[in-house]
């Protein structure tokens, strides 16, 4: 999929949002975008998505079955949960027995089975949003593209994104994203691309995550420890609670602290890089 000499506008004579965007976007990449609130980064995943049209150049190669996540969703339908996804998952050219079994597959993966029933406008923010992704996951999209979709997702939610995300690129798809947080998908993205100025710009590729990481949660409020929870990376210091985490186990670590009643104060990843020197030897800064 590529993007040649690509402006947008809105109005006729209103000022040029982006201007000569050269972008290409291979199969089975992911694709971060980065850049200042309101320089046009919504406005490019929306062109790739096919819901705006460029006002100069042209998008080739889009695939066929392209879906979208923005960071609001829409819940003001007259459908119950289930029932938009199967709705969604019919025009996507999905039998309605195949629409419905992976509507349900999904809801169940974001834990939002339990709102499968209820009434989009009955529905959390965050339940909305569970539901907005798993519209765009149903007929595995060869083009997904993602606006801040991680905001108002539960820490589960979060990482059954994640892992949804690498699913789609394995099988050859493209995802296209932008997150607030720099630490989303981190040292994942096959390339990343800046907006600013109305312009967008290959960036490089931020180095791999150092070679010691770590998440260091800080929770108060509960009083049994959840049951697997490491001991020997425990602290108790009152009722204070400090676990350390490594960072792929840090979500299962905050939702067991959540669901046994404690309350997360903090959370933040600490990185320790390792340098060789000339004696093989190896020192921590």
């Amino acid at each position: 999929m590529r993007f040649e000499g690509v402006g947008r506008r809105y109005g006729p004579r209103g000022p040029w949002v982006l201007r000569e965007v050269g972008m290409n976007l291979p199969a089975g990449t992911l694709t971060r975008v980065t850049g200042a609130n309101g320089t046009g980064k919504s406005t490019l995943l929306r062109l790739a998505a096919g819901l705006d049209a460029p006002g100069e150049g042209r998008i080739t190669g889009r695939p066929a079955r392209t879906a979208y996540v923005p960071e609001r969703f829409p819940a003001a339908l007259p459908l119950t949960a289930l029932g938009y996804l199967v709705h969604l998952g019919r025009i996507q050219g999905l039998d309605r027995r195949t629409a419905r079994r992976r509507a349900g597959e999904w809801l169940e993966r974001f834990g939002a089975a339990a709102h499968r029933d209820a009434r989009l406008g009955e529905l959390s923010k965050g339940s909305s949003q569970k539901v907005a992704v798993a519209q765009a996951l149903l007929a595995a999209p060869g083009l997904l593209v993602l606006d801040e979709a991680w905001t108002g997702l539960d820490t589960g939610a979060r990482a059954e994104l994640d892992r949804a995300v690498r699913e789609r690129t394995a099988e050859g798809g493209r995802v296209l994203f932008v997150d607030h947080d720099p630490r989303r998908l981190a040292g994942e993205a096959d390339a990343v691309w800046r907006v600013a100025a109305g312009r967008v710009t290959r960036a490089a590729l931020r180095e791999p995550p150092p070679t010691s990481c770590a998440v260091h949660i800080t929770a108060t409020g509960g009083t049994a420890l959840p049951e697997g929870l490491p001991t020997e990376h425990v602290r108790r210091d009152g009722d204070r609670l400090t676990v350390t985490a490594e960072p792929v186990r840090s979500d299962a670590v905050v939702r067991a602290l959540l669901d046994a009643g404690w309350h997360i104060d903090d959370l933040r990843t600490r990185t320790t890089r390792t340098t060789p020197t000339t004696d093989d030897e190896s020192v921590r800064a």
